[in-house]
């Protein structure tokens, strides 16, 4: 078994850099994909029972005084089970692909930067060193920058790719300047660095917490997010479900020993991923776009697995970013079913009916939407639950549990809008819709099935062997109340709105809408930057600058000079004085003589 996994592994890398730099068809490039999803499922045996960690490194490529830079990868229980998962979604991913870009002329160098995306995601997810996984780190924020302006003739679609690579640059300043810190004062040794996490400092700490809210989205960086739904559906469902925004969190619970001895620290995530639960929850109830709802979605779910890391569970944290990844995905490509059979229409108030006319999608949307809410016995509820009840049984601040609790009324909230909106009641559409193709059931099919049973399936792991724990039943079932809270007030809400009359909205509702009114500030500054740009271009170059230094300036300086050289002073009466003195003297002087 030793020397199987690491051979596994090995042949999982080398087969997708095959597959990416060959020729390949399409269907060629699923079956490799199928293939290494199966080869990946074999070393998770021997994890059920033992949490074995194996180690593989190359001989040093670069030698210094200090420490030998080699390739290294690492084989544990967190990289072994989310590399089936990557490429189980994946795979499923780009099946869908093929049919939802099958009129675009690049779609074998958009699945190649797919596959690209998943394997800077497995660099990451096996690094046993900084520098290995600071280049998977700056590889998906290159892959996401590529992919979200994949439509690159659409000024919404660059600005959207430049906004989520400024906010991951900002972040990034974070992961470097731990990055150095260690490479001066630890090492950059996985191993090595968690063997002496009794030491570390407050400034690695930070730094990792930096990075982790800058590709996590959570609340400061957080409007890339919604903004990178400008992308394809396809980029979207992989961006939000196992690759780019979970690897913060997931560079936080692998460094967790680091992280769990700080109390200001762990503090500092708990406060920050319960505010952003409930920020980007609330603000996914004042959207109406489909894609942007289920983006908002995915930053409040972070915001749950940030609360975790916080509360020094970081098991807890890698469990529902399993869970969460399959219905994520599912939701993302369910959406992208509907806006291409209704032609690219994205606005929920502008859909209905579609549990008649698309009604796969429509059972499989539902589905993931309940796994979303944590609906008993579906792989959300085996995290979502065991995550409220692990706050509710530690000595957390009730403010931050309270925040949670509202996060989780308004999660049921907007899931069950996204239900009512576009499935129920009558067609507000316009447009002609296409038959659902037998192509896209498959990969539905298959993340529908994990979004049922992930859950389950953990429960053989060993990322769920926790001890038990006797509450009141009230507290028990406290998530379950919170969860048919939210919906019944959906319901109430979306019904009460059909016989509203139209009006405005209120200041509240466009603050969570503009996310805080980052968009705006965004706008602010670039205005402010113009116009000041523009004041000093036209009033200081061209009223100071030239005035003293051009044309005025040197007249200015001139006349002085030929002044005291000359009588000559543009005046016509003293040159006509000077003339007529002149012509009188000179008449003068023969009379003289």
């Amino acid at each position: 078994m030793d020397l199987m996994t690491p051979t596994i592994t090995l042949t999982i890398f080398i087969s997708l850099v095959i597959s990416i730099t060959q020729k390949m068809k399409p269907k060629a490039k699923l079956n490799i994909m199928m293939l290494l999803f199966l080869l990946s499922l074999i070393p998770i045996n021997s994890l059920t029972n033992n949490n074995y960690t194996f180690t593989l490194s190359s001989s040093p490529l670069i030698m210094t005084s200090t420490e030998n830079i080699n390739i290294s990868i690492m084989m544990d229980t967190l990289s072994l089970m989310f590399m089936p998962i990557s490429l189980l979604i994946t795979w499923s991913i780009m099946e869908f692909s093929t049919w939802y870009m099958k009129t675009d002329l690049h779609i074998n160098k958009f699945l190649k930067l797919l596959m690209t995306f998943l394997i800077m995601m497995l660099i990451i997810v096996t690094a046993n060193n900084m520098y290995q996984l600071l280049i998977g780190w700056e590889g998906v924020g290159i892959m996401s920058f590529m992919l979200i302006g994949w439509w690159n003739g659409r000024s919404d679609a660059n600005m959207a790719a430049l906004q989520a690579i400024i906010y991951n640059r900002i972040g990034d300043i974070g992961l470097i300047m731990t990055t150095m810190w260690l490479m001066n004062m630890s090492s950059m040794n996985m191993q090595e660095l968690l063997m002496q996490y009794e030491t570390t400092h407050t400034i690695p700490i930070l730094g990792l917490l930096a990075a982790a809210t800058g590709k996590s989205a959570q609340l400061g960086l957080h409007p890339w997010l919604p903004s990178a739904m400008e992308g394809p559906t396809p980029v979207s469902a992989l961006l939000h479900s196992s690759t780019m925004v979970v690897a913060g969190v997931f560079l936080l619970i692998r460094l967790n020993p680091i992280l769990q001895n700080n109390k200001y620290m762990t503090s500092l995530c708990l406060i920050m991923g319960a505010t952003t639960t409930l920020f980007a929850a609330i603000a996914a109830n004042t959207h109406t776009d489909i894609k942007k709802i289920i983006a908002l979605s995915t930053t409040s779910q972070l915001g749950l697995m940030m609360t975790m890391v916080g509360l020094n569970q970081p098991t807890l944290a890698f469990l529902h970013m399993i869970t969460h990844s399959f219905f994520k995905a599912l939701l993302f490509l369910c959406s992208g079913s509907l806006i291409h059979n209704l032609n690219n229409e994205q606005d929920v108030r502008k859909m209905g009916g579609l549990e008649k006319t698309t009604p796969m999608t429509a059972s499989f949307l539902t589905i993931a939407n309940l796994s979303l809410i944590g609906t008993p016995f579906m792989s959300g509820f085996y995290s979502k639950d065991t995550i409220i009840e692990t706050m509710m049984n530690s000595y957390i601040n009730s403010w931050t549990l309270m925040m949670t609790m509202i996060a989780t009324i308004m999660s049921a909230s907007y899931s069950t809008k996204i239900l009512l909106f576009s499935l129920t009641g009558y067609p507000r559409t316009n447009h002609n819709t296409h038959k659902e193709e037998k192509i896209i059931m498959n990969p539905l099919l298959r993340l529908m099935t994990m979004s049922i049973l992930a859950g389950t399936m953990m429960k053989l792991s060993t990322l769920q062997t926790t001890t038990m724990i006797t509450m009141p039943k009230t507290i028990k079932l406290s998530a379950l109340i919170m969860t048919l809270i939210g919906m019944i007030l959906s319901k109430d809400l979306t019904y009460m709105m059909n016989y509203m009359k139209p009006h405005t909205s209120n200041t509240l509702n466009t603050f969570f809408n503009q996310l805080l009114f980052f968009n705006m500030t965004h706008r602010t500054i670039t205005m402010h930057a113009l116009k000041t740009s523009q004041k000093t271009s036209t009033e200081l170059t061209d009223l100071w600058f030239l005035e003293t230094l051009g044309p005025k300036g040197i007249t200015t300086t001139l006349i002085p000079m030929i002044h005291l050289s000359t009588q000559q002073k543009n005046l016509i009466k003293n040159y006509m004085m000077i003339f007529t003195l002149t012509l009188i003297l000179y008449l003068m002087l023969p009379l003289s003589k």
